[in-house]
């Protein structure tokens, strides 16, 4: 605590209220609790620990180097969640004469990135966070902020009260989500911008249980993320601890609609997903595909995370990206690690806004990259061109000093480089391949010529 300011707004004293319980609420807690602070977190559903369901959420997510290093740095040891994860060393690409090809995530080391059940990881970071001391106080619906006077009007689900709550802070940090109440109370604000995109495609999860009847043609190989991309459209299958795969179906609302009853489901999965078919169950696919609803994919951008010196917002709040680049979690726990960096040396007055115009630049461009990795899932890794260039990028990666020429998944998903340096990487690396793939044509070319006129 000796390089916090000494003022009273830094003092340990100073009252910090989060607003959601998710993922980075909870470690933003653990992180302002090692600093001191006393911390109170407020959240609208029940307590996930009481075995609630929630809905509308993967419950599988993706953990790699940023997650980690923010998780390590917050004194969470990996003993305490180890078990949680599954080790997924690439992409297995499903095709649709059912043939499969292993893409590597780091053909060079080897690395890995984690599928991790995002309830129970949740639960385990509640658990940390009251051992650090913070007060949870669950099934509580933000009404409104008042920004001038400091003051959270709380209403409390389980209280027969029609008054509202009213909850002051010193500061104030909304961690509640795409849909941040926080946020919305932001941009009635003067001077906040906010943009919100919708991509026309929604997803639905599905499952492959434990005791899925497999065969040679559709064997899912443990310890990768498999992938059936078809152009317009995708799936997606992530293991879990147990031996079941959560799956994940992501197409346009368009297509959702035209699968109006099971012949029209079991014909479209017969076409495009055929060895999945038989994993999935015909009963499992219809019972779970029609009870379900097709969810939005929204991606936000706010020209500024703050209000004041004294109200922040981070994680799913300040930058909700489509989960294509699986770094939505990840960047959310790399936010709380920044701002913990940035309070342990500025005075908690100056660190909001200090850590809001150091992280803008980086969250828009992780949003840029993710709605391009979609591209890429569903479409391009079928490309021929495609996968020539990537051959090319793995090589130059692989036999060249790797600190030279690292791919653009290796930089933001094994590295702590910041995501707006890594978007700039991806646009000079495009210019080079695209030329290698010029000159190798030309060259193959006149070789073709050279051969014809001998």
């Amino acid at each position: 605590m000796e390089d916090i300011n000494k003022d009273d707004s830094a003092s340990p004293n100073a009252n910090f209220v989060i607003v959601g319980a998710g993922l980075v609420g909870c470690l933003a807690s653990v992180y302002l609790s090692k600093l001191g602070f006393k911390v109170n977190v407020y959240e609208y559903r029940e307590d996930i620990r009481k075995n609630v369901q929630t809905r509308g959420k993967s419950i599988n997510l993706a953990l790699s180097h940023r997650g980690l290093e923010a998780l390590k740095n917050a004194d969470i040891a990996l003993a305490d969640f180890t078990h949680m994860l599954v080790p997924m060393k690439g992409r297995m690409i499903h095709k649709r004469n059912a043939n499969c090809e292993a893409l590597m995530y780091d053909v060079k080391y080897q690395r890995h990135i984690y599928s991790i059940g995002r309830n129970e990881l949740n639960k385990m970071l509640l658990n940390e966070a009251e051992k650090k001391g913070v007060k949870f106080n669950f099934r509580c619906k933000v009404v409104k902020v008042d920004f001038q006077k400091k003051i959270l009007n709380i209403s409390q689900q389980s209280s027969n009260e029609d008054k509202p709550q009213e909850v002051k802070y010193d500061y104030l940090i909304g961690c509640d989500g795409a849909y941040s109440t926080i946020r919305h109370c932001m941009m009635r604000t003067p001077l906040f911008n906010f943009s919100q995109t919708y991509i026309d495609h929604g997803y639905m999860e599905l499952s492959i249980p434990v005791n899925a009847q497999q065969s040679e043609k559709n064997k899912m190989t443990p310890n990768h993320l498999h992938i059936w991309p078809r152009v317009t459209f995708m799936m997606i299958a992530l293991p879990n601890e147990d031996g079941s795969w959560t799956v994940t179906l992501f197409m346009p609302f368009e297509q959702f609609g035209k699968i109006k009853n099971r012949h029209d489901l079991l014909d479209f999965f017969g076409q495009h997903f055929a060895d999945a078919l038989p994993l999935i169950g015909h009963q499992n696919l219809i019972e779970t595909f029609f009870s379900s609803t097709p969810q939005p994919l929204v991606s936000i951008k706010c020209d500024k995370y703050t209000v004041g010196n004294d109200c922040l917002i981070m994680g799913d709040a300040a930058h909700a990206v489509v989960p294509f680049f699986g770094q939505g979690m990840n960047a959310g726990f790399e936010d709380c690690q920044i701002l913990y960096e940035i309070l342990k040396h500025e005075p908690s007055s100056k660190a909001f806004e200090s850590f809001s115009k150091k992280r803008i630049i980086d969250t828009h461009a992780i949003s840029n990259l993710s709605m391009y990795n979609y591209l890429e899932m569903r479409n391009l890794v079928v490309s021929k061109r495609f996968l020539l260039l990537k051959k090319l990028d793995n090589m130059l990666y692989k036999y060249l000093w790797s600190e030279m020429w690292k791919p653009l998944y290796v930089h933001v998903t094994f590295s702590s480089t910041p995501y707006s340096r890594c978007l700039q990487i991806q646009k000079f690396q495009r210019q080079v391949l695209n030329a290698f793939g010029f000159a190798i044509v030309i060259l193959l070319g006149l070789l073709v010529l050279g051969i014809k006129f001998s």
